[in-house]
């Protein structure tokens, strides 16, 4: 089966794509449920903004999938971490849930997603992650489901406490290249330090869409900037969620950083947007 099919219900003719994370209550960390607790409220305030994706657990995915009507993609998180918090705890995992791909196609995903994560000095986890995207492929290609990779280099805990991205592209670049020699079909990537450079992580992936992350909370200045340049670059689209689900305006924010990504709207046009009108 090709993955071609649900790839283009992820990305428009133009091969551009914004999903919305909202699947962080699956990594028992406190700080990830801010403006998620209510799910059904969180997930009808993203399908009213009309996004491409929404990335959600296989346990929330049917909130998305039970709506009535036109709705955004579904990506489906396919891995369970334990590494988000401030103090990292003695053992480190990343758990697949069981059958994933099977439960990716009952509930009509368009994708799956999983982490290819890099901790200084915990190569087990990292040994983990690549037996996971291995599985998953062997999986997706038997189904014609996207994979979509994470791969997320980190800071030690101790720089600057829990979840924190390392920006440096020479560590970012290797690990994005393992992700597509492991198979992926789409890459979920970090932005690096200086993202007037990201065109080399563009590069070195060899033609597969980059979706770039957001990251931690960030003004909407900080944010509207940074996915416009990400965009020049050369990027696919991106995949924000606490920018988004934590906004006080999400429609807006949606409505901006879909503008910027289909649109190309500048960074004033997509500010104006957030405010409630358009430049």
């Amino acid at each position: 089966m090709s993955q071609k099919f649900r790839l283009n219900r992820m990305f428009s003719a133009q091969g551009k794509c914004f999903d919305v994370a909202i699947d962080h209550g699956f990594f028992n960390e406190h700080t990830f449920l801010a403006g998620i607790e209510e799910m059904d409220a969180a997930v009808r305030t993203i399908v009213d903004a009309s996004p491409d994706c929404v990335q959600l657990s296989t346990g929330q995915a049917r909130r998305l999938q039970a709506l009535p009507g036109k709705k955004p993609g579904l990506v489906l998180r396919t891995d369970a971490a334990n590494i988000y918090g401030n103090v990292l705890p003695r053992f480190l995992f990343s758990e697949l849930i069981a059958g994933a791909v099977e439960e990716a196609v009952r509930l009509d995903a368009v994708a799956v997603c999983v982490n290819l994560l890099l901790l200084p000095e915990q190569p087990e986890l990292h040994h983990q992650c690549v037996r996971n995207v291995t599985a998953l492929k062997a999986e997706c290609e038997r189904y014609g489901m996207p994979l979509m990779v994470e791969p997320l280099v980190m800071l030690p805990n101790e720089a600057k406490g829990g979840y924190m991205v390392d920006g440096d592209l020479k560590k970012i670049m290797p690990l994005v290249r393992q992700a597509v020699e492991l198979g992926a079909d789409v890459i979920k990537a970090d932005p690096c330090d200086d993202v007037s450079e990201y065109h080399r992580v563009i590069e070195i992936v060899s033609g597969v869409p980059v979706l770039v992350r957001g990251g931690g909370r960030a003004s909407d200045e900080e944010i509207v900037a940074r996915t416009v340049e990400l965009m020049n670059q050369g990027a696919a689209g991106i995949v924000y969620g606490r920018n988004v689900i934590q906004h006080p305006n999400p429609a807006g924010m949606t409505s901006a950083l879909m503008a910027i990504v289909h649109e190309g709207a500048s960074a004033d046009a997509a500010l104006a947007i957030v405010k409630g009108g358009r430049a």
